[in-house]
């Protein structure tokens, strides 16, 4: 049976790129720290903003759909889901909304991962939402001819309640001792999460809810203001190439943790670099609304939509972004680019 040692963390883990990426992450936290105890009133509107982000995120990672309307009244205002899809997305609501307010009291335990899974599936019937898997599972991939191979082969199912056991005794074991970064060990774990993968379904959005909370108990809650989720989402195809390079050899306890927690690092930094990014435009007190949406395109070559132009400045309302979107294209500022639902905007640098 895998045994699971958190007690000696691997030299691989210990090289500079990983202690540079948690020294960034240190830095950016403090900055954070300082910013939410001066000006905690500017920040509720991240919050909410972050909260759609990751729900939707999160599921689309697994192909979980819904329109952005929806998936806003499904998370604003709480609305009844109308299918299957909805039902999913908003069980993992309800999850995040739990991990959001009661963190402090959810140890990573056997039993809170299960009665978060049975949260995850509160909605519609399931019959395996709070219980481990009761069949054998596989990973599989598909290739570009459509072939499905076989890309990882988990724990058998009867093993599976005793391995969660043990993977969350030793975690807690070594955040009690206090010698290794969190950020590290929570990365090792929820990389150990995976490969167990301990559920019938879901196995995929509880690991993204077990990293807020295992950060979050840590003090590392950037992922309250800006979807973590997101910003795996955009990178997907790259975090699933990190689980598969972490997993070889796991069964022999022979595998690398380090490309699947490198990636996280980068991910964790992002986010916290995105937050001072976002808070430098809500609290910039010296530009006008208008001249913060300019901002956005002066310093970047990237196409730019609607959306996340009320992303990044979540203070601003979606008509003000309109106009002064309008004024910017007829000031040849910027040029519109696509139709639709693919409607962006980009800085005419040849007008420059």
């Amino acid at each position: 049976m895998r045994e699971f040692n958190y007690q000696t963390i691997p030299n691989e883990l210990l090289k500079l790129d990983i202690m540079n990426l948690v020294a960034a992450i240190h830095e950016y936290k403090g900055k954070q720290e300082l910013f939410i105890a001066a000006k905690p009133d500017i920040l509720e509107r991240m919050i909410e903003v972050a909260k759609i982000q990751s729900t939707g995120a999160s599921n689309r990672i697994e192909g979980i759909h819904t329109s952005d309307k929806r998936l806003g009244e499904l998370i604003k205002a709480k609305a009844e889901p109308k299918n299957r899809s909805e039902q999913e997305i908003a069980g993992y609501r309800e999850v995040l909304a739990l991990i959001h307010e009661s963190y402090e009291y959810m140890p990573p335990k056997s039993n809170v991962i299960l009665q978060m899974h049975r949260d995850l599936y509160q909605y519609g019937f399931s019959s395996f939402g709070g219980h481990y898997k009761n069949s054998d599972n596989i990973i599989t991939q598909t290739d570009l001819t459509g072939t499905k191979s076989i890309r990882f082969k988990p724990l058998p199912a009867f093993e599976t309640p005793e391995a969660i056991e043990r993977l969350c005794e030793t975690y807690i074991d070594s955040i009690n001792i206090g010698e290794c970064d969190p950020l590290i060990l929570s990365s090792m774990f929820i990389l150990d999460f995976l490969c167990i993968h301990p559920f019938n379904d879901g196995n995929g959005r509880m690991s993204r809810l077990l990293t807020l909370l295992l950060l979050y108990r840590s003090n590392y809650n950037v992922g309250k203001y800006i979807s973590i989720e997101m910003i795996i989402e955009k990178t997907k195809e790259t975090y699933y190439d990190m689980i598969a390079a972490s997993s070889q050899g796991w069964h022999e306890g022979e595998n690398s943790y380090h490309p699947f927690v490198r990636y996280m690092l980068e991910i964790i930094l992002n986010a916290y670099k995105e937050f001072e990014s976002r808070v430098e435009f809500v609290e910039s007190k010296t530009l006008s609304k208008p001249d913060r949406i300019k901002n956005l395109f002066t310093h970047s070559m990237k196409k730019i939509s609607k959306k996340e132009i009320i992303e990044q400045c979540p203070d601003i309302s979606m008509s003000t972004v309109e106009v002064t979107l309008s004024k910017l294209v007829k000031e040849e500022y910027i040029l519109k680019i696509g139709s639709g639902k693919n409607t962006a905007y980009i800085r005419n640098f040849a007008n420059q």
